[in-house]
């Protein structure tokens, strides 16, 4: 609010005539002094700072419905062939209650290409393989000396099942400088049979490990349950819970 006030003591000659704020403007009201006695004018004037006001933060504390998708991957390249990582989010189902039920964990893609020349690489030729939460839990807890391996059949438990293979080794290097990742692909159904390997540094290991043990809360999907907490709301979870004998184990 700005106040803004004129002190005018007019010396008036015929109080008749009428007192203008602008003379020049006709269409502006007039103000008549009906007595020759010095008088006191004040005009105040309302300044709204409407649209000097700053945006409330807090309604970005959540995020919005409409945020974009924002797609995100690490990739490694070498002499031979190219290594790229992506997350890929879990999955949910709405219930009768309103909430949602996990339905899907989340997993790790592995994208290898192999290389087309120097510093180019065939993506139309590139090999998947999805690690699984437990299958990321293998490869953080390798040692510089261990060594895992994984076996997946895409059609396993369909008409197809045995026809295609794959099977994803990761293996110290023999210097002990890192470990190989080594993708190898059987396709009957198209008369396939392909091998890719990467070397990966100690240096990139770490990268792997440390963005995989980030994500793999997020795989799982407890990201969702942390922020649906609510300081209100916690009382009605834990008695909902005790269905599960949650309050028998805390009594013991």
């Amino acid at each position: 609010m700005l106040n803004l006030s004129i002190h005018s003591t007019p010396i008036i000659q015929n109080p008749k005539t009428p007192f203008c704020l602008n003379p020049q403007i006709s269409s502006l009201p007039t103000i008549k002094l009906l007595n020759p006695i010095s008088r006191k004018l004040s005009l105040k004037c309302q300044y709204s700072d409407q649209q000097q006001q700053r945006p409330d933060v807090s309604s970005y504390s959540q995020p919005r419905q409409d945020t974009p998708k924002v797609f995100i991957g690490h990739s490694i390249y070498k002499g031979k062939a190219a290594l790229t990582v992506e997350p890929r989010p879990p999955e949910f189902a709405p219930l009768d209650s309103g909430a949602f039920k996990l339905t899907k964990e989340g997993f790790i893609l592995l994208q290898f290409a192999p290389a087309a020349g120097v510093r180019q690489y065939d993506w139309s030729r590139k090999q998947v393989f999805s690690l699984s939460v437990t299958e990321i839990g293998s490869i953080i807890s390798l040692g510089a000396r261990d060594s895992c391996e994984f076996f997946h059949d895409p059609f396993k438990g369909k008409s197809d099942e045995g026809r295609v293979r794959k099977v994803l080794k990761v293996e110290p290097l023999p210097d002990g400088s890192g470990h190989f990742f080594n993708l190898s692909v059987q396709n009957k159904l198209l008369n396939m049979d392909e091998s890719i390997y990467i070397p990966v540094t100690k240096a990139e290991f770490a990268i792997l490990i440390s963005a995989f043990n980030f994500a793999v809360p997020y795989l799982l999907g407890w990201h969702t349950f942390v922020n649906s907490i609510k300081p209100e709301g916690t009382a009605g979870l834990n008695n909902a819970n005790s269905r599960f004998g949650a309050d028998l184990e805390w009594s013991r």
